[in-house]
């Protein structure tokens, strides 16, 4: 069967555009877009889900799949599925930084472990809230939630040559900045624990110079850092979901219309 170059630029637009959003998300997200999901699976979900969306998605431009403007919808696509999965990237930045945070603070940054995820070591309190995360961020459904933000945005957003503006890329990149705020908001109950006990220490030793503070104090800050960290994770949970949904408001902010 002859295709002519109508129809295959009708194709481009209704299947090949669609997948690029679809599939750069699935790249950036957490969890789906790292190393523990094959790339034959991601571009199975990917296919599935370009094509049960195709009959819902507004009427496509008809432009030219190697022309200049396809080339820039082409690169809008990528870039709002890109977008959408780096802010909730962002969130497991934030754990990551906190653990190695608390990591230091209790005597453990040389205890490092490959992340399977991306491919480098990280302290073990890092890989332990990566792990914690990870679960959350199934149980709450954001991967549900980051999926339906996708097929949504279709209709918000619809496929042309003027997507996301400079304005919401520059809110994204300004939004990383609250890596570092919700890894300090995380890891500071823990931090301060860990400064008193640190500061105890160092009273003891000056009160009894005899003591040998490397063979007593560092047991004891380990012990009591995990006993801090055991106390201080049911209050880590709540803030790591609040950070989520800040996360996900801010990718509907920026697809909206």
């Amino acid at each position: 069967m002859d295709f002519s170059f109508a129809q295959a630029t009708a194709f481009v637009g209704s299947l090949i555009w669609p997948m690029m959003r679809i599939g750069s998300m699935f790249i950036a997200m957490p969890v789906i877009g790292t190393r523990l999901v094959p790339t034959r699976v991601k571009i199975i979900i990917t296919m599935v889900l370009s094509v049960v969306v195709v009959p819902l998605l507004p009427e496509v431009p008809q432009v030219e799949a190697l022309s200049v403007e396809g080339f820039f919808i082409s690169a809008q696509q990528i870039l709002i599925g890109l977008s959408m999965g780096f802010t909730m990237q962002l969130v497991f930045g934030a754990l990551m930084i906190a653990g190695e945070a608390i990591a230091m603070s209790m005597g453990l940054g040389f205890a490092s472990m490959v992340d399977p995820t991306n491919g480098v070591n990280v302290p073990v309190i890092s890989q332990f809230f990566i792990i914690i995360g990870t679960l959350l961020f199934l149980a709450l459904g954001g991967h549900l939630m980051l999926i339906q933000l996708v097929v949504s945005s279709f209709e918000s957003l619809p496929i042309s040559a003027t997507g996301v503006g400079r304005a919401d890329f520059w809110s994204l990149i300004a939004w990383g900045s609250q890596m570092f705020i919700g890894a300090l908001w995380v890891a500071i109950p823990a931090l301060i624990s860990m400064l008193v006990i640190t500061l105890s220490m160092g009273v003891m030793t000056r009160a009894a110079p005899q003591l040998n503070i490397f063979s007593v104090g560092f047991p004891v800050t380990m012990f009591m850092g995990f006993i801090i960290l055991l106390l201080v994770m049911p209050g880590i949970l709540p803030r790591f979901n609040q950070m989520m949904l800040q996360a996900m408001q801010l990718s509907q902010a920026v697809v909206a219309p």
